[in-house]
Protein backbone atom coordinates (compact mmCIF):
# COMPACT_ATOMS: atom_id res chain seq x y z
CA UNK A 1 0.00 0.00 0.00
CA UNK A 2 1.14 3.83 -0.24
CA UNK A 3 0.03 7.31 0.56
CA UNK A 4 -0.93 9.23 -2.99
CA UNK A 5 0.03 13.12 -2.81
CA UNK A 6 -0.49 15.88 -5.17
CA UNK A 7 1.30 19.02 -5.82
CA UNK A 8 -1.76 21.37 -5.08
CA UNK A 9 -1.01 25.02 -3.48
CA UNK A 10 1.29 27.43 -4.76
CA UNK A 11 3.59 29.76 -2.79
CA UNK A 12 5.25 32.70 -4.05
CA UNK A 13 4.38 32.11 -7.55
CA UNK A 14 5.74 28.66 -7.70
CA UNK A 15 3.79 25.23 -6.97
CA UNK A 16 4.96 23.27 -4.01
CA UNK A 17 4.11 19.74 -2.71
CA UNK A 18 1.12 19.88 -0.44
CA UNK A 19 -0.19 16.54 0.71
CA UNK A 20 -4.17 17.92 0.57
CA UNK A 21 -4.98 14.41 0.62
CA UNK A 22 -4.23 10.32 1.46
CA UNK A 23 -5.70 7.80 -0.22
CA UNK A 24 -4.52 4.10 0.71
CA UNK A 25 -5.20 1.52 -1.68
CA UNK A 26 -7.63 -1.18 -1.08
CA UNK A 27 -5.79 -3.72 -3.03
CA UNK A 28 -1.95 -5.07 -3.65
CA UNK A 29 -0.89 -4.76 -7.32
CA UNK A 30 -3.33 -6.64 -9.96
CA UNK A 31 -2.09 -8.82 -13.03
CA UNK A 32 -0.83 -7.13 -15.78
CA UNK A 33 -3.01 -5.85 -18.46
CA UNK A 34 -3.51 -7.28 -21.77
CA UNK A 35 -2.26 -4.34 -23.86
CA UNK A 36 0.42 -4.36 -26.33
CA UNK A 37 3.51 -2.13 -25.03
CA UNK A 38 4.14 0.99 -27.07
CA UNK A 39 6.66 1.74 -29.48
CA UNK A 40 9.78 2.87 -27.59
CA UNK A 41 12.01 3.99 -30.02
CA UNK A 42 13.22 7.47 -28.84
CA UNK A 43 13.07 9.96 -31.30
CA UNK A 44 14.50 13.74 -31.73
CA UNK A 45 15.42 14.14 -34.70
CA UNK A 46 14.16 13.02 -38.30
CA UNK A 47 12.43 14.26 -41.67
CA UNK A 48 9.10 15.10 -41.16
CA UNK A 49 6.53 12.92 -42.77
CA UNK A 50 3.85 13.70 -44.85
CA UNK A 51 1.14 12.58 -42.03
CA UNK A 52 -1.60 15.23 -41.87
CA UNK A 53 -3.99 16.36 -39.12
CA UNK A 54 -7.75 14.85 -40.32
CA UNK A 55 -10.52 17.58 -41.97
CA UNK A 56 -13.27 18.16 -39.61
CA UNK A 57 -15.97 15.29 -39.87
CA UNK A 58 -19.61 15.88 -40.01
CA UNK A 59 -21.18 17.46 -36.79
CA UNK A 60 -24.63 18.33 -35.77
CA UNK A 61 -26.12 20.66 -34.04
CA UNK A 62 -27.41 18.18 -30.66
CA UNK A 63 -25.27 17.36 -27.58
CA UNK A 64 -23.63 14.33 -29.04
CA UNK A 65 -20.54 12.55 -26.67
CA UNK A 66 -19.58 9.17 -27.53
CA UNK A 67 -21.44 6.37 -24.60
CA UNK A 68 -19.37 4.77 -22.25
CA UNK A 69 -19.57 1.57 -21.02
CA UNK A 70 -19.49 1.53 -17.37
CA UNK A 71 -18.90 -2.67 -17.37
CA UNK A 72 -16.58 -2.49 -19.67
CA UNK A 73 -14.19 -5.61 -19.59
CA UNK A 74 -11.18 -2.99 -20.09
CA UNK A 75 -12.15 -1.28 -16.55
CA UNK A 76 -12.49 -4.24 -14.86
CA UNK A 77 -8.59 -5.07 -13.66
CA UNK A 78 -8.87 -5.39 -9.92
CA UNK A 79 -10.10 -3.87 -6.89
CA UNK A 80 -7.87 -0.88 -7.00
CA UNK A 81 -10.26 0.94 -8.76
CA UNK A 82 -11.77 4.12 -7.72
CA UNK A 83 -15.09 5.20 -9.53
CA UNK A 84 -13.29 7.32 -11.63
CA UNK A 85 -14.02 5.89 -14.74
CA UNK A 86 -10.53 7.55 -16.90
CA UNK A 87 -8.04 6.61 -13.84
CA UNK A 88 -9.26 3.09 -13.64
CA UNK A 89 -8.58 2.49 -17.27
CA UNK A 90 -5.15 2.77 -16.84
CA UNK A 91 -3.85 3.36 -13.06
CA UNK A 92 -4.14 -0.43 -12.50
CA UNK A 93 -1.72 -1.60 -14.78
CA UNK A 94 1.91 -1.43 -13.00
CA UNK A 95 3.24 -1.73 -16.61
CA UNK A 96 1.96 1.38 -17.42
CA UNK A 97 5.68 2.71 -18.44
CA UNK A 98 5.83 0.41 -20.98
CA UNK A 99 2.06 1.02 -22.05
CA UNK A 100 1.83 4.82 -22.09
CA UNK A 101 -0.11 4.89 -25.03
CA UNK A 102 -2.77 3.30 -23.72
CA UNK A 103 -3.88 6.03 -22.28
CA UNK A 104 -5.00 7.30 -25.39
CA UNK A 105 -8.44 4.74 -25.06
CA UNK A 106 -9.41 6.12 -21.62
CA UNK A 107 -10.78 9.53 -23.20
CA UNK A 108 -14.55 9.73 -22.57
CA UNK A 109 -17.35 12.25 -23.25
CA UNK A 110 -16.69 14.63 -26.02
CA UNK A 111 -13.61 13.87 -26.48
CA UNK A 112 -13.43 10.41 -26.45
CA UNK A 113 -12.53 10.24 -29.73
CA UNK A 114 -8.86 11.58 -29.72
CA UNK A 115 -5.91 10.03 -30.84
CA UNK A 116 -2.80 11.99 -29.85
CA UNK A 117 0.36 10.60 -30.29
CA UNK A 118 -0.67 7.21 -30.31
CA UNK A 119 0.80 4.39 -33.10
CA UNK A 120 3.57 7.60 -33.05
CA UNK A 121 6.81 7.00 -31.93
CA UNK A 122 7.99 8.68 -28.46
CA UNK A 123 9.74 12.05 -28.26
CA UNK A 124 11.75 12.92 -25.26
CA UNK A 125 12.21 16.14 -24.18
CA UNK A 126 16.00 16.30 -22.72
CA UNK A 127 16.34 19.92 -23.18
CA UNK A 128 14.42 22.85 -20.73
CA UNK A 129 14.88 25.71 -23.11
CA UNK A 130 13.26 27.51 -25.74
CA UNK A 131 15.70 30.17 -27.10
CA UNK A 132 14.37 30.33 -30.56
CA UNK A 133 10.59 29.87 -31.89
CA UNK A 134 11.67 29.89 -35.43
CA UNK A 135 14.73 27.31 -34.93
CA UNK A 136 13.91 25.50 -31.82
CA UNK A 137 16.73 22.67 -30.54
CA UNK A 138 15.91 19.14 -30.62
CA UNK A 139 15.23 18.12 -27.57
CA UNK A 140 13.15 20.82 -26.72
CA UNK A 141 9.46 20.69 -26.46
CA UNK A 142 8.37 23.23 -29.19
CA UNK A 143 10.92 20.72 -31.61
CA UNK A 144 8.42 17.80 -30.98
CA UNK A 145 5.13 19.84 -30.54
CA UNK A 146 5.86 21.22 -34.96
CA UNK A 147 6.76 17.98 -35.85
CA UNK A 148 4.15 16.78 -38.55
CA UNK A 149 4.24 13.34 -37.35
CA UNK A 150 2.53 11.52 -34.87
CA UNK A 151 4.17 11.70 -31.62
CA UNK A 152 4.21 10.93 -27.78
CA UNK A 153 6.18 13.36 -26.15
CA UNK A 154 7.71 12.19 -22.70
CA UNK A 155 10.05 14.04 -20.65
CA UNK A 156 13.59 13.15 -19.28
CA UNK A 157 13.60 14.39 -15.72
CA UNK A 158 11.76 17.07 -13.58
CA UNK A 159 11.82 20.30 -15.55
CA UNK A 160 10.46 23.65 -15.87
CA UNK A 161 9.78 25.42 -19.29
CA UNK A 162 9.56 28.96 -19.77
CA UNK A 163 8.33 29.50 -23.21
CA UNK A 164 9.22 32.88 -24.94
CA UNK A 165 6.19 32.64 -27.29
CA UNK A 166 3.33 30.68 -27.90
CA UNK A 167 3.83 27.35 -28.93
CA UNK A 168 1.87 25.74 -31.27
CA UNK A 169 1.02 22.32 -31.86
CA UNK A 170 0.55 20.18 -34.72
CA UNK A 171 -2.47 17.35 -34.80
CA UNK A 172 -1.38 14.00 -32.86
CA UNK A 173 0.62 14.89 -30.30
CA UNK A 174 0.21 14.06 -26.97
CA UNK A 175 2.28 16.01 -23.83
CA UNK A 176 2.86 13.02 -21.36
CA UNK A 177 4.10 14.19 -18.33
CA UNK A 178 3.87 11.48 -16.00
CA UNK A 179 6.53 10.05 -13.69
CA UNK A 180 8.38 13.62 -13.48
CA UNK A 181 7.12 16.59 -12.14
CA UNK A 182 6.85 19.16 -14.98
CA UNK A 183 6.13 23.28 -14.99
CA UNK A 184 5.01 25.56 -18.09
CA UNK A 185 5.68 28.41 -16.51
CA UNK A 186 5.96 32.41 -16.28
CA UNK A 187 6.17 32.27 -19.85
CA UNK A 188 3.48 32.03 -22.97
CA UNK A 189 0.64 29.19 -23.12
CA UNK A 190 -0.24 26.42 -25.56
CA UNK A 191 -1.62 27.29 -29.24
CA UNK A 192 -4.23 24.74 -30.44
CA UNK A 193 -5.12 26.38 -33.78
CA UNK A 194 -7.01 24.73 -36.24
CA UNK A 195 -5.86 20.73 -35.45
CA UNK A 196 -6.95 17.77 -34.10
CA UNK A 197 -6.30 14.80 -32.10
CA UNK A 198 -4.12 16.17 -29.12
CA UNK A 199 -4.06 15.08 -25.27
CA UNK A 200 -2.21 17.09 -22.71
CA UNK A 201 -1.34 14.95 -19.41
CA UNK A 202 0.32 15.63 -16.60
CA UNK A 203 1.18 18.73 -16.48
CA UNK A 204 1.28 22.22 -14.52
CA UNK A 205 0.71 24.99 -16.63
CA UNK A 206 0.57 28.87 -14.51
CA UNK A 207 1.61 31.62 -14.21
CA UNK A 208 1.21 32.47 -17.91
CA UNK A 209 1.82 36.19 -19.47
CA UNK A 210 0.88 37.72 -23.02
CA UNK A 211 3.88 37.48 -25.33
CA UNK A 212 4.35 38.56 -29.00
CA UNK A 213 4.21 39.67 -31.55
CA UNK A 214 6.71 37.48 -32.89
CA UNK A 215 7.63 35.08 -35.68
CA UNK A 216 6.55 31.70 -34.65
CA UNK A 217 7.64 28.49 -36.00
CA UNK A 218 4.24 26.80 -36.28
CA UNK A 219 5.05 23.22 -38.22
CA UNK A 220 8.29 22.07 -39.97
CA UNK A 221 6.97 23.55 -43.01
CA UNK A 222 5.74 27.17 -41.83
CA UNK A 223 6.70 30.01 -39.91
CA UNK A 224 4.37 33.30 -39.29
CA UNK A 225 4.06 36.23 -38.13
CA UNK A 226 1.90 36.25 -34.75
CA UNK A 227 0.27 39.01 -32.63
CA UNK A 228 0.28 39.27 -29.23
CA UNK A 229 -1.24 36.69 -26.94
CA UNK A 230 -3.95 37.21 -24.40
CA UNK A 231 -1.63 34.68 -22.03
CA UNK A 232 -4.13 31.98 -21.96
CA UNK A 233 -2.60 28.79 -20.22
CA UNK A 234 -4.26 26.89 -23.38
CA UNK A 235 -5.55 28.20 -25.75
CA UNK A 236 -8.01 25.37 -28.28
CA UNK A 237 -9.16 27.49 -31.72
CA UNK A 238 -10.44 26.02 -34.30
CA UNK A 239 -9.74 22.32 -33.09
CA UNK A 240 -11.81 19.28 -32.70
CA UNK A 241 -10.76 15.63 -30.73
CA UNK A 242 -9.00 17.18 -27.68
CA UNK A 243 -8.37 16.34 -24.19
CA UNK A 244 -6.96 18.02 -21.09
CA UNK A 245 -6.61 15.53 -18.15
CA UNK A 246 -4.38 15.80 -14.92
CA UNK A 247 -2.90 18.75 -15.38
CA UNK A 248 -2.28 22.00 -12.29
CA UNK A 249 -3.47 25.35 -13.54
CA UNK A 250 -3.58 28.32 -11.91
CA UNK A 251 -2.58 32.39 -12.43
CA UNK A 252 -3.00 33.10 -15.76
CA UNK A 253 -3.03 36.05 -17.27
CA UNK A 254 -6.37 35.89 -19.23
CA UNK A 255 -7.93 32.57 -19.42
CA UNK A 256 -6.72 28.97 -18.08
CA UNK A 257 -8.43 26.77 -20.92
CA UNK A 258 -10.36 28.63 -23.89
CA UNK A 259 -12.49 26.78 -26.13
CA UNK A 260 -13.19 29.08 -28.97
CA UNK A 261 -14.19 29.48 -32.69
CA UNK A 262 -16.20 25.89 -33.78
CA UNK A 263 -13.94 24.27 -31.60
CA UNK A 264 -15.42 20.64 -30.93
CA UNK A 265 -15.15 17.01 -28.97
CA UNK A 266 -13.03 18.25 -25.86
CA UNK A 267 -13.04 16.69 -22.39
CA UNK A 268 -11.33 18.53 -19.67
CA UNK A 269 -10.98 16.43 -17.13
CA UNK A 270 -9.45 15.42 -13.73
CA UNK A 271 -7.49 18.64 -13.47
CA UNK A 272 -7.11 21.15 -10.25
CA UNK A 273 -7.93 24.68 -10.88
CA UNK A 274 -6.80 27.26 -8.47
CA UNK A 275 -5.73 31.33 -7.94
CA UNK A 276 -7.61 32.70 -11.01
CA UNK A 277 -10.46 34.46 -12.57
CA UNK A 278 -11.63 33.69 -15.99
CA UNK A 279 -10.97 29.84 -15.58
CA UNK A 280 -12.81 28.27 -18.65
CA UNK A 281 -14.56 29.95 -21.61
CA UNK A 282 -16.39 27.95 -24.18
CA UNK A 283 -17.08 29.87 -26.99
CA UNK A 284 -15.79 33.61 -27.36
CA UNK A 285 -18.00 36.05 -29.04
CA UNK A 286 -22.47 36.73 -29.16
CA UNK A 287 -21.91 36.25 -33.54
CA UNK A 288 -20.03 33.18 -33.38
CA UNK A 289 -22.73 30.70 -34.37
CA UNK A 290 -20.51 27.84 -35.37
CA UNK A 291 -20.22 27.10 -31.47
CA UNK A 292 -23.81 25.50 -31.78
CA UNK A 293 -22.22 22.64 -32.65
CA UNK A 294 -19.79 22.55 -29.61
CA UNK A 295 -19.95 19.69 -27.31
CA UNK A 296 -17.70 19.60 -24.16
CA UNK A 297 -17.71 17.44 -20.93
CA UNK A 298 -16.34 18.82 -17.83
CA UNK A 299 -15.43 16.03 -15.66
CA UNK A 300 -13.86 14.83 -12.30
CA UNK A 301 -12.15 18.10 -11.50
CA UNK A 302 -11.33 19.88 -8.62
CA UNK A 303 -12.25 23.51 -8.76
CA UNK A 304 -9.66 24.92 -5.74
CA UNK A 305 -9.99 28.44 -3.56
CA UNK A 306 -9.78 31.74 -5.16
CA UNK A 307 -11.50 31.16 -8.50
CA UNK A 308 -14.17 33.71 -9.67
CA UNK A 309 -16.14 32.93 -12.55
CA UNK A 310 -16.48 30.47 -15.83
CA UNK A 311 -16.14 27.32 -14.32
CA UNK A 312 -17.18 26.47 -17.17
CA UNK A 313 -18.95 29.72 -18.96
CA UNK A 314 -20.32 28.75 -22.27
CA UNK A 315 -21.90 30.29 -25.36
CA UNK A 316 -24.11 28.81 -28.06
CA UNK A 317 -23.24 25.41 -27.93
CA UNK A 318 -23.19 21.94 -24.93
CA UNK A 319 -21.32 21.52 -22.04
CA UNK A 320 -21.90 18.36 -19.95
CA UNK A 321 -20.81 19.35 -16.53
CA UNK A 322 -20.36 16.08 -13.97
CA UNK A 323 -18.55 15.01 -10.67
CA UNK A 324 -16.46 17.75 -10.28
CA UNK A 325 -16.00 19.32 -7.01
CA UNK A 326 -16.55 22.66 -6.49
CA UNK A 327 -14.93 24.68 -3.61
CA UNK A 328 -16.34 28.20 -4.03
CA UNK A 329 -16.71 30.94 -6.35
CA UNK A 330 -16.53 34.66 -6.54
CA UNK A 331 -18.76 35.46 -8.78
CA UNK A 332 -21.00 32.27 -10.39
CA UNK A 333 -19.60 28.63 -10.60
CA UNK A 334 -21.28 27.75 -14.38
CA UNK A 335 -22.21 30.52 -16.70
CA UNK A 336 -23.59 30.89 -20.36
CA UNK A 337 -25.09 33.33 -22.89
CA UNK A 338 -26.51 32.43 -26.52
CA UNK A 339 -28.93 29.67 -25.61
CA UNK A 340 -26.70 27.34 -24.79
CA UNK A 341 -27.35 23.56 -23.31
CA UNK A 342 -25.92 23.12 -19.98
CA UNK A 343 -26.66 19.80 -17.70
CA UNK A 344 -25.02 19.67 -14.42
CA UNK A 345 -25.03 16.02 -12.99
CA UNK A 346 -23.68 14.41 -9.65
CA UNK A 347 -21.00 17.43 -9.20
CA UNK A 348 -20.94 19.16 -5.04
CA UNK A 349 -21.35 23.05 -5.08
CA UNK A 350 -20.13 24.35 -2.04
CA UNK A 351 -21.23 27.81 -2.58
CA UNK A 352 -19.11 30.39 -0.64
CA UNK A 353 -19.28 32.39 2.45
CA UNK A 354 -21.28 35.88 1.68
CA UNK A 355 -23.38 36.15 -1.40
CA UNK A 356 -23.15 34.91 -4.83
CA UNK A 357 -24.70 32.01 -3.84
CA UNK A 358 -26.14 30.46 -7.01
CA UNK A 359 -24.08 28.30 -9.27
CA UNK A 360 -25.70 29.31 -12.55
CA UNK A 361 -25.01 32.21 -14.16
CA UNK A 362 -27.60 33.92 -17.49
CA UNK A 363 -25.62 36.52 -19.03
CA UNK A 364 -26.84 38.32 -21.75
CA UNK A 365 -24.38 39.88 -24.23
CA UNK A 366 -26.18 39.22 -27.42
CA UNK A 367 -29.83 38.26 -29.51
CA UNK A 368 -30.38 34.70 -27.81
CA UNK A 369 -33.84 34.89 -26.79
CA UNK A 370 -35.68 34.06 -23.34
CA UNK A 371 -32.88 33.16 -20.80
CA UNK A 372 -36.29 31.33 -19.19
CA UNK A 373 -36.35 29.16 -22.61
CA UNK A 374 -32.60 28.04 -22.53
CA UNK A 375 -32.50 24.46 -21.43
CA UNK A 376 -30.26 24.27 -17.93
CA UNK A 377 -31.07 21.01 -16.15
CA UNK A 378 -28.96 19.91 -12.26
CA UNK A 379 -29.43 16.78 -11.88
CA UNK A 380 -27.95 14.68 -8.56
CA UNK A 381 -26.05 17.75 -8.01
CA UNK A 382 -25.46 18.36 -3.82
CA UNK A 383 -25.36 21.97 -2.90
CA UNK A 384 -23.77 23.31 0.50
CA UNK A 385 -23.64 26.30 2.11
CA UNK A 386 -26.66 27.70 0.55
CA UNK A 387 -25.42 27.20 -3.36
CA UNK A 388 -28.39 26.64 -5.85
CA UNK A 389 -28.76 25.63 -9.40
CA UNK A 390 -31.50 27.14 -11.46
CA UNK A 391 -32.99 24.84 -13.96
CA UNK A 392 -34.95 26.19 -16.91
CA UNK A 393 -36.21 24.84 -20.43
CA UNK A 394 -37.10 21.50 -20.87
CA UNK A 395 -37.09 19.09 -18.33
CA UNK A 396 -34.90 16.24 -18.14
CA UNK A 397 -36.10 13.21 -20.16
CA UNK A 398 -36.63 15.71 -22.98
CA UNK A 399 -35.74 14.50 -26.83
CA UNK A 400 -33.05 17.27 -26.30
CA UNK A 401 -31.07 16.26 -23.75
CA UNK A 402 -31.13 12.34 -24.85
CA UNK A 403 -27.69 12.03 -26.46
CA UNK A 404 -26.05 13.83 -23.45
CA UNK A 405 -27.91 11.79 -20.80
CA UNK A 406 -27.20 8.41 -22.94
CA UNK A 407 -22.77 9.57 -23.09
CA UNK A 408 -21.01 9.38 -19.88
CA UNK A 409 -23.87 8.20 -17.18
CA UNK A 410 -23.04 10.50 -13.69
CA UNK A 411 -21.74 8.82 -10.30
CA UNK A 412 -23.77 9.58 -7.30
CA UNK A 413 -22.20 12.65 -6.01
CA UNK A 414 -21.01 11.16 -2.29
CA UNK A 415 -18.53 9.33 -4.88
CA UNK A 416 -17.16 12.69 -5.83
CA UNK A 417 -14.38 13.24 -2.92
CA UNK A 418 -12.66 9.81 -4.06
CA UNK A 419 -12.95 10.43 -7.69
CA UNK A 420 -11.43 13.84 -7.47
CA UNK A 421 -9.04 12.74 -4.45
CA UNK A 422 -6.06 12.79 -7.01
CA UNK A 423 -6.89 15.50 -9.36
CA UNK A 424 -4.15 17.46 -11.12
CA UNK A 425 -1.14 16.02 -11.92
CA UNK A 426 -0.09 12.74 -10.96
CA UNK A 427 2.74 12.26 -8.30
CA UNK A 428 3.93 8.25 -9.81
CA UNK A 429 6.59 6.39 -8.05
CA UNK A 430 9.23 4.68 -10.39
CA UNK A 431 7.78 1.08 -9.82
CA UNK A 432 4.30 0.25 -9.55
CA UNK A 433 0.98 1.36 -10.09
CA UNK A 434 0.30 4.80 -10.84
Amino acid sequence: MQVRFLELARSGGLVQPLPHVERWLLRMLVSRRSEPSDNQNTWVANTPSTYSHDKFSSMRSTCRMKKINHNNSRRMMGECMTGNLIDDCWRCDNQWRQHRQALAKCALGAGSNVVGGANGRIYVVTDDSDADAVNPIPGTLRYGAIQQEPLWITFSQDMSIHLRNELILTSFKTIDGRGFNVHIAGGAGLTLQSISNVIIHGVHIHDTVPTGPATVRSSMTHSGGRGRTDGDAINIYSSHDIWIDHCYFANGADGLVDVTMGSTGVTISNNYFTDHDKVILLGAHPRDMFDMHMRVTVAYNHFGPRLIERLPRIRHGCVHVLNNMYEGWGMYAIGGSEGPTIVSQGNVFTAPNGGNKEVSKRLQDGDDGSLSNWNWQSSGDVFLNGAFFTASGAPLGSQVYSTALNDVTALPATMVATITADAGPLACASEGIC
